[in-house]
């Protein structure tokens, strides 16, 4: 009941957010990474549906077509690992003459194996587009951001505080998200932009697919390694994420997020309790971890009473001091 009550209000602030801006006659531009397909996707068409511009990117011209046939988005190639794509996308932007409002980076890939086998180069592809892609993407349309005093929204994952076998790379991207996202909410401040990450769990997209293909067309088989059945059986599991639910809370966190007054620093967006537990569990476990055998070690009534003053700082919505 609680996660049906937790969408319900996640719903309730899209519509009435689009009923202010519906109000005042101004029509949003919003522009997405990683467009084509799963949350991205879902983000373009909700967005559009709802009347605002989106500027949706993508890589390939097949998926840049597709997204500009749909009313209220315009497909635009940006690939987050070229900045020459970049610069062109901000200079579309500029002379559309719509400003833009918010800021989505969307666009992220898998990496999975083994940390003591895995080449440099994928480990550079993965925090390539993760990582810096935000911070290139960001960077560039940065200015038209504060001009419009918007919002900026990275995806994340529940993995920026899961990590475990072969999932090293993608975690220690999306960990790497989490403080990128503190500081650049720490440093918009002062220019009236509000900064947001959203943590989706498990949702129906393409990046496991995406991984496996990858894989298999680099010719990996996984002969001579040290986790040899380990890869094996990776590769034979395709993880058809289709069996997941639709994205569409995760769209609704990312409409509150732009458009309510105060926005969340943090959206955890699963689809189940189970997920929910999880996360919180090895979160809370890391602290502990972090609190054993130190020189100030805080005793159970202590974290307790650390528990309830950050509990009552987050409901506050105030951000966290820079320093």
């Amino acid at each position: 009941m609680k996660r049906v009550l937790e969408i319900f209000c996640l719903m309730l602030c899209m519509l009435t957010a689009d009923i202010a801006l519906s109000e005042d006659g101004e029509q949003k531009a919003i522009l997405i990474t990683g467009a084509s397909t799963g949350i991205g996707r879902n983000m373009a068409e909700t967005l559009a549906t709802e009347g605002h511009f989106v500027y949706a990117g993508a890589r390939k011209q097949a998926d840049i077509d597709e997204l500009s046939a749909i009313e209220n988005i315009q497909g635009i190639r940006l690939d987050v690992t070229v900045q020459e794509e970049i610069d062109a996308a901000v200079e579309i932007v500029r002379k559309e003459g719509r400003g833009l409002y918010g800021l989505i980076n969307n666009a992220g890939v898998s990496v999975a194996g083994p940390l003591i086998e895995l080449s440099e180069e994928d480990l550079q592809f993965q925090i390539d587009v993760n990582l810096f892609g935000p911070y290139r993407v960001t960077k560039a349309f940065a200015p038209l951001i504060i001009e419009s005093k918007g919002r900026i929204i990275t995806t994340g994952s529940i993995a920026g505080v899961l990590s475990g076998f072969f999932s090293g790379p993608y975690a220690m991207t999306k960990h790497a998200v989490e403080a990128y996202t503190d500081a650049l909410a720490a440093e918009m401040q002062k220019f009236g932009v509000e900064v947001s990450v959203i943590e989706p769990g498990n949702y129906n997209s393409r990046i496991s697919q995406s991984r496996i293909e990858r894989l298999l067309a680099s010719g990996e088989t996984g002969e001579g390694s040290l986790y040899e059945d380990e890869i094996r059986e990776m590769l034979d599991d395709p993880r058809d994420r289709s069996r997941f639910k639709e994205p569409d809370e995760v769209s609704a966190a990312a409409v509150h997020a732009l458009f309510d007054p105060k926005p969340k620093l943090r959206y955890l967006v699963v689809p189940d309790e189970g997920e929910a537990r999880i996360t919180m569990f090895v979160g809370i476990a890391k602290l502990l971890q972090m609190n054993e055998s130190q020189p100030y070690t805080f005793d159970r009534e202590e974290l307790i009473q650390i528990l309830d003053e950050a509990k009552a700082f987050a409901e506050s919505r105030a951000r966290p001091p820079s320093d």
